[in-house]
């Protein structure tokens, strides 16, 4: 559903790639009726798909929401989707616990509930790439103190609509401030830290509340197409060893698919065109630098899906994921 954004062109072509699936409808009530290559060009010759209006829920296992935020509580309100078939909601819209039985997809976190869930609401894209960033540290107990973090995304974060901020001659040779402290991925990023805190047994206030400690979040537009670079600033209790910290951090991600702890400094093209999530740390006397580095159209969205995919249907995980990074 939504199938000519760029989510759902990206999804086309890592389902039209995967051992498992079958493509059975793209949704697009603008674009019915016209091949799918007109829409997403890169797939010339890989289909002969048209987009349609119709709905042939009952001859699917699953279905993808690449809806825009709020789209999908409206249509699942006007339309019945069989009790069988599964759901994959890449919008904002159940992310956040509330009256819904939708699993929040973060494998790295919820990989046994996603395993057993109908219905999974997929991460944002700051999101993934700030919580693959903190997870271990807030197991750890280090989340004690205001954590600053610094973010910059790709244009194609911003849907493929032109708006006044997302245009060539503005974007490129640009960098500019969006959404300062405000972002509304903090709600979903703060959601998961607690629940890990929680999990581990520390009697830590929460995070996001007054008494706990607050994400100063800056987002960056950048003048490129895709990835996500993150910084996290994290301000260390006493007594903690940075290579005590590292070692955390590697044993924390040693059974994760796609997300992996990478020795040096890390560059974003190391990640771009992949569904991985790097992770490195340099650590400075009180404090952590942690950098964490995804592209926003995989691990960020619908390669995260595709794994949330195989993870819902016993599937290996990396199925139709396999991806390489290119050096150059």
């Amino acid at each position: 559903m939504g199938a000519a954004g760029y989510t759902g062109g990206e999804l086309i072509r890592l389902l039209l790639n995967h051992p498992e699936a079958e493509i059975v409808f793209a949704n697009s009530e603008s674009n019915a009726g016209n091949p799918v290559s007109d829409v997403h060009e890169g797939l010339y010759g890989e289909t002969d798909l048209t987009f349609t209006n119709e709905l042939p829920f009952d001859a699917v296992d699953v279905v993808f929401f690449c809806f825009g935020h709020g789209k999908s509580e409206a249509f699942l309100k006007e339309h019945s989707i069989p009790e069988h078939v599964k759901i994959i909601d890449l919008a904002q819209d159940f992310r956040i616990k509330g009256n819904h039985d939708y699993v929040y997809g973060l494998p790295e976190l919820n990989r046994v509930a996603i395993q057993g869930a109908q219905h999974v609401a997929n991460p944002g894209c700051f999101a993934t790439c700030i919580q693959l960033g903190l997870l271990p540290a807030a197991k750890l107990g280090l989340l004690t103190q205001d954590i600053s973090v610094n973010a910059i995304t790709g244009s194609t974060g911003a849907g493929q609509k032109p708006g006044a901020t997302t245009h060539f001659s503005w974007r490129n040779n640009n960098l500019s401030i969006y959404k300062a402290f405000t972002h509304q991925h903090l709600a979903e990023i703060y959601q998961s830290l607690n629940q890990l805190q929680k999990e581990s047994g520390q009697a830590l206030p929460p995070l996001g509340t007054e008494e706990g400690a607050t994400i100063d979040f800056i987002p960056y537009r950048g003048d490129f197409a895709r990835g996500i670079f993150a910084t996290e600033v994290i301000r260390l209790p006493k007594g903690y060893n940075g290579s005590d910290i590292i070692a955390a951090y590697k044993d924390f991600y040693r059974d994760a698919a796609f997300t992996h702890y990478v020795e040096k400094p890390l560059d974003l093209k190391q990640a771009v065109n992949t569904n991985k999530c790097l992770v490195h740390i340099d650590a400075f006397d009180s404090k952590l630098l942690v950098t964490s580095v995804i592209d926003n159209l995989l691990k960020g969205a619908v390669g995260q899906a595709v794994q949330n995919m195989n993870l819902m249907f016993g599937i290996d995980e990396t199925a139709g994921l396999k991806l390489k990074a290119s050096a150059f």
